[in-house]
């Protein structure tokens, strides 16, 4: 009901987390939503930690990082060809960081930056889809972007991946294919000076009691508890390495379909 076989082409179906302290945040996440994992050896140094939930891979987290990057996760969107869109990408404002690349045999990858500066990940998948569980307790669930140009964002994804747009200045809903992608809220002078970027959602089932674990395992409650009218109750949070994401309590989940 919730398990993933095939992502549509800009589709969101990864995250992964980029730590520079992989071993307290791999405890902390694997308590924080039963998460088990396995070890997939990067070099000599360094290994790509895969967590699993229900016996499917659900995101994964690396100590490869740039000294003197912070923490962060990082969002992929599935796509049927990277290289085919990398000259898309400079043409409309937006910049390439990394690629188009081979991860061994698991896909390719193109890491970009948009016209306000969020960055995301582009993968083609060979072995790897993704996430092989969405929508459920302890998987990921959406995907939202802040900016500081909601209409300039708008116009780059959507010449880029074809994404259809709703909403109004309060909130802005991704359509992907007739099928809910992801949003997008336009950060206004509360953000502080945090830059733009792509956040990722994991569903709990009880909010407060998440909220609690977070404290108790050296994790960091940001923000007060939020409704989301008629989808569900969300908060910040930090890990204990820095690195930022939602939970959020869904009051109904929606089932995939291939």
């Amino acid at each position: 009901m919730y398990r993933v076989t095939k992502y549509p082409h800009g589709t969101f179906s990864w995250a992964d987390n980029s730590s520079t302290d992989p071993d307290t945040a791999i405890a902390f996440y694997m308590n924080l939503f039963s998460w088990e994992k396995y070890e997939i050896p990067i070099d000599e140094n360094h290994s790509y930690t895969m967590f699993q939930h229900q016996g499917e891979n659900a995101a994964a987290l690396s100590g490869m990082i740039p000294e003197g990057v912070p923490s962060f996760w990082f969002n992929y969107v599935t796509v049927e060809d990277v290289d085919s869109l990398a000259e898309a990408v400079t043409a409309n404002g937006g910049a390439i960081i990394v690629g188009p690349m081979d991860v061994f045999d698991s896909g390719r990858m193109l890491h970009i930056q948009d016209p306000e500066g969020a960055h995301l990940g582009l993968w083609q998948p060979k072995q790897h889809i993704g996430a092989g569980i969405v929508n459920t307790v302890g998987a990921m669930c959406w995907n939202e972007l802040l900016t500081r140009d909601a209409e300039r964002a708008k116009a780059f994804y959507g010449k880029l991946l074809g994404w259809e747009f709703s909403g109004d200045e309060q909130y802005i809903h991704i359509s992907n294919r007739g099928r809910s992608n992801g949003g997008m809220m336009q950060m206004d002078e509360n953000f502080g000076e945090m830059p733009p970027m792509w956040m990722v959602y994991f569903h709990v089932k009880d909010i407060d009691a998440a909220m609690n674990r977070v404290e108790e395992l050296g994790g960091r409650v940001v923000t007060q508890k939020m409704e989301a009218p008629d989808t569900g109750w969300f908060t910040v949070i930090e890990d204990p390495a820095g690195a930022v994401f939602y939970i959020m309590q869904l009051a109904k989940t929606d089932p995939w379909e291939d």
